[in-house]
């Protein structure tokens, strides 16, 4: 009995150690009402915006200063205390009353972007998880507009890959409103379910796409398990799936030859920082127009031990476990239908994805640019 308890015990802590590795741990805390959204038809030019018309990184001596703040109201007991807290500090750094717009489970925070761009502000702060901060991005790709990171979800993943405070809203307002502006890259991912280009969807996603296995954590995680144990049932449904099987993928990387690989998940990255100090992408950069992709290879839990061992140890490349490669644009086709997450929401099946980088679509807000 016992050694059957350590066995559990040890194949959830290979688990853990995965979900982290994808992602899944720090974005288990963000997928309540509102977190998510699917667009299409989206432009991807740009317009030009005052921002463009002054130093990078400086900001306008006007008093009528204003941001938006699009706020997931999920995420916080007392939003009225948060908005009070807010408006204080923006005032005291010579910045007018926020303009506070909240979230709804019909539409996660694209169209309030779309609002707060057609009102002029000067900066607009998404405060709410990942999914949020993705949907507020989709309106503002190309518009030049700033955006400042509030920290309001568990993994706050795109605020960590740029180095800014994810425990402290205080702290992270203050790089909002008086900090630099930097360009990041943004993935531009069509995901198409038949396989045959018919009816294609296109999304935005700033940190982590996935087909295969990270999907298929998430959704099948059961919503009775994670209203009573919340992240713990990603645990769950991850030890379940761990012995699925492997399928098949035609990988096409730019400009090299097509190969074909098993995989148990593939995973596209806009940048590779996580959680626990977990690195799955050690090559990604938010600024080098460029997408890396990892794919993993396990066969049964001894394969996703090995699997586990080499994210611990960052080695990526030219093993048929963890195989990486990095390009501005990657197709991938599966033999069949597999789920697909992207930035922690899950889009349901598909047989094919593609994703390319846009390199500098998106202004945030940073404490310093190198």
């Amino acid at each position: 009995m016992l050694r059957e308890h350590s066995g559990w015990i040890a194949l959830a802590a290979i688990v853990l150690v995965i979900l982290l590795a994808l992602g899944i741990a720090g974005w288990a805390g963000m997928r309540g009402p509102g977190a998510g959204g699917v667009h299409r038809g989206r432009r991807w030019g740009r317009r030009p915006h005052r921002n463009d018309f002054r130093p990078e990184g400086t900001v306008s001596d006007s008093p009528t200063r204003r941001a938006a703040v699009i706020v997931n109201p999920t995420k916080f007991d007392d939003v009225a205390a948060v908005r009070k807290k807010i408006t204080e500090q923006s005032i005291n750094q010579g910045w007018a009353e926020p303009l506070f717009i909240l979230t709804t489970e019909r539409d996660p925070g694209t169209g309030q972007a779309k609002q707060a761009l057609a009102e002029g502000v000067d900066l607009i702060c998404p405060l709410g998880g990942d999914g949020t901060v993705r949907a507020v991005a989709e309106a503002m790709v190309g518009s030049e507009t700033p955006m400042g990171l509030l920290p309001g979800g568990t993994g706050n993943l795109l605020a960590r890959n740029l180095d800014l405070p994810v425990d402290d809203l205080g702290d992270a307002l203050r790089i909002a409103l008086t900090g630099q502006n930097k360009r990041v890259d943004v993935g531009r991912m069509t995901v198409d379910p038949s396989g045959e280009d018919q009816a294609p969807d296109t999304h935005v996603f700033l940190v982590m796409a996935g087909l295969g296995f990270d999907a298929e954590i998430m959704a099948n995680a059961p919503e009775k398990l994670k209203a009573k144990v919340g992240p713990a049932a990603y645990v769950v449904s991850g030890t379940r799936n761990l012995r699925g099987p492997q399928f098949k993928v035609r990988v096409k990387v730019e400009d090299q030859e097509e190969f074909i690989r098993r995989a148990r998940t593939v995973v596209i990255g806009n940048c590779g920082k996580l959680l626990g100090g977990l690195v799955l992408m050690p090559e990604a950069e938010l600024d080098d127009g460029q997408l890396d992709m990892v794919i993993l290879s396990p066969k049964g839990v001894v394969g996703w031990a090995a699997v586990a061992a080499r994210i611990a140890s960052k080695r990526r490349k030219g093993h048929h476990i963890v195989d990486h490669h990095t390009s501005r644009s990657i197709q991938i086709r599966a033999d069949r239908p597999q789920e697909v997450q992207i930035d922690g929401e899950v889009l349901g099946k598909a047989r094919a994805i593609s994703a390319e980088a846009v390199p500098g679509a998106l202004v945030v807000r940073v404490g310093s640019v190198d």
